[in-house]
């Protein structure tokens, strides 16, 4: 009985010493695996980065899963970690490139997009300050008709009332530097041509002094006396010759300004 018990005790022991020998005959990863596959994480983490250089992760995976593998010798393990640990570098540095040029492009995108607003505003600006000037579109380009309100008959003092139509104007020349004027006077046909020449020369010269008075640089206007050469309506009438007894104020852009 005895020596049964003793057999048992030594096949169990026998056992256990297999067991140590067994546990302690298991290779170890390399030294380096571990961080390896934690740099690895913290990048598959990423939100930013995780989809950005997906083919480099996989090859970067693949690495560290071959430098976790147990059993090689220490030369093997040591070029395993660092394959692993340089693929893991490569693939965030893709990731990164990717990230930086994507949000380059997206700055780029809203600095576009916020020019395109800008140049929007300003043309909407410009519309409502044109339409408050009752400009119109012609073949010589956007006329301002300033009747003959402006002046007395056969005048060419500007009346009190007639500031709020020139404030407009010098208004809109402030808020567009790129723009210019050629002012024009114009007559009916009553009196004689040369009068109505010099008249309508001294009117559109009183216009120009009068934006130039407030701030507006003179080497933006022009003049010119017109006379009763250029009608737009007949002259048999009363209601024509008011028609006619103008000053038209043309705008253009500072490079197609014909001095």
């Amino acid at each position: 009985m005895n020596s049964v018990r003793n057999a048992q005790y030594l096949l169990g022991a026998i056992a256990f010493c297999a067991l140590l020998a067994g546990c302690a005959s298991t290779p170890d990863m390399a030294p380096g695996a571990a961080e390896a596959r934690d740099n690895l994480s913290r990048l598959q983490g990423d939100v930013q980065l995780a989809n950005r250089a997906p083919l480099a992760i996989k090859e970067a995976e693949a690495a560290v899963v071959a430098a976790e593998q147990p059993g090689h010798d220490e030369v093997v393990g040591q070029h395993l970690v660092l394959m692993a640990d340089r693929k893991v570098e490569i693939a965030r540095a893709q990731a990164q490139t990717r990230l930086y040029e994507d949000q380059r492009q997206q700055l780029s995108a809203q600095r576009e997009q916020a020019r395109l607003d800008s140049r929007t505003l300003e043309a909407d600006s410009l519309q409502r300050q044109l339409t408050r000037l009752n400009a119109r579109e012609t073949d010589r380009g956007l006329v301002i008709t300033l009747g003959d309100l402006l002046f007395a008959s056969g005048r060419s003092v500007l009346r009190a009332e007639s500031a709020d139509n020139l404030d407009r104007l010098a208004a809109f020349l402030q808020g567009n530097p790129d723009r210019d004027l050629m002012i024009e006077g114009h007559t009916d046909n009553v009196g004689s041509d040369s009068s109505n020449l010099y008249l309508s020369q001294q009117r559109a010269e009183a216009v120009r002094t009068y934006l130039e008075g407030q701030g507006i640089d003179s080497d933006r206007l022009a003049v010119s006396g017109r006379g009763e050469r250029e009608p737009v309506a007949g002259n048999d009438s009363a209601s024509g010759r008011q028609m006619n007894r103008r000053v038209e104020v043309i705008i253009s852009h500072r490079y197609n300004s014909q001095r």
